[in-house]
């Protein structure tokens, strides 16, 4: 956990310049939009929907009305929140991220060297594929919903796959080659699941949550870009020890 406080301590000091605001305030804004015209157009009608519904009918029935009501409230905003998330992870990706990095990696990373593609195409790519898989999973595993506890910890897991799926990629794509994000992947797997499970927790903060995509895009930038020199590092290191190994 030591490199997901890393990075997240850096991301704030980076928060202290101003042109960062500027980058991440129009998917908070589109954001807000989404949630606020979700939330007057379908929120009453899923509530309606849920509390017809397992578990919450078997509440009802139980005579705790007021129960299925409030959990049937819970599953509809979760699933705006989601929606909204949805489309302001995707602008963060395909629009933020790559100014991020640039001011990140020039600040912070100026001796990393740039071995990977720049491909605005392959980042939409992504980006697009993984908000579908979101999407399939979070109605595949809509069933286990009954089992009690898992309909609040359900989107918090699948969001914070959506963030290491689609930062982590997007993060590394102009640095590191394709061997060395397989080697980072493999190395890092949960450390970057466990700072996705971060940000999955911060876009359920009032407000704040706004900003979650574009804080989860800062994040993974930092993180990626640490992980990625220190392994360079490591690797250089290797080399210049073998021949005294060797003798």
């Amino acid at each position: 956990m030591s490199e997901v406080m890393l990075a997240l301590r850096r991301s704030f000091v980076t928060l202290g310049h101003g042109r960062v605001w500027l980058y991440m305030l129009g998917p908070a804004v589109l954001a807000l939009l989404v949630m606020i015209g979700l939330s007057l157009f379908l929120l009453e009608g899923l509530i309606a929907s849920f509390v017809q519904q397992p578990p919450m009918s078997w509440v009802a029935s139980w005579g705790a009305l007021w129960l299925a009501k409030l959990l049937a409230a819970l599953g509809g905003w979760l699933l705006i929140l989601s929606a909204s998330y949805l489309i302001a992870m995707v602008l963060a990706a395909v629009i933020v991220l790559p100014l991020l990095l640039n001011l990140v990696a020039a600040l912070d990373y100026p001796e990393l060297a740039r071995m990977g593609s720049d491909s605005i195409v392959a980042s939409t790519w992504n980006s697009l594929w993984a908000a579908l898989l979101f999407i399939v999973g979070w109605l595949v595993t809509l069933p286990l919903w009954l089992v009690p506890g898992l309909g609040l910890l359900l989107p918090f897991f699948w969001m914070a796959w959506l963030n290491r799926r689609t930062f982590a990629y997007d993060a590394l794509a102009v640095h590191a080659t394709d061997q060395e994000w397989r080697e980072l992947r493999r190395r890092q797997a949960m450390p970057l699941l466990a700072l996705g499970l971060v940000m999955a927790l911060l876009a359920h903060v009032p407000f704040m949550g706004l900003l979650a995509p574009s804080l989860a895009a800062l994040a993974y930038v930092h993180f990626c870009l640490e992980a990625l020199r220190r392994m360079r590092q490591g690797a250089i290191v290797t080399i210049i020890e073998l021949p005294e190994g060797k003798a």
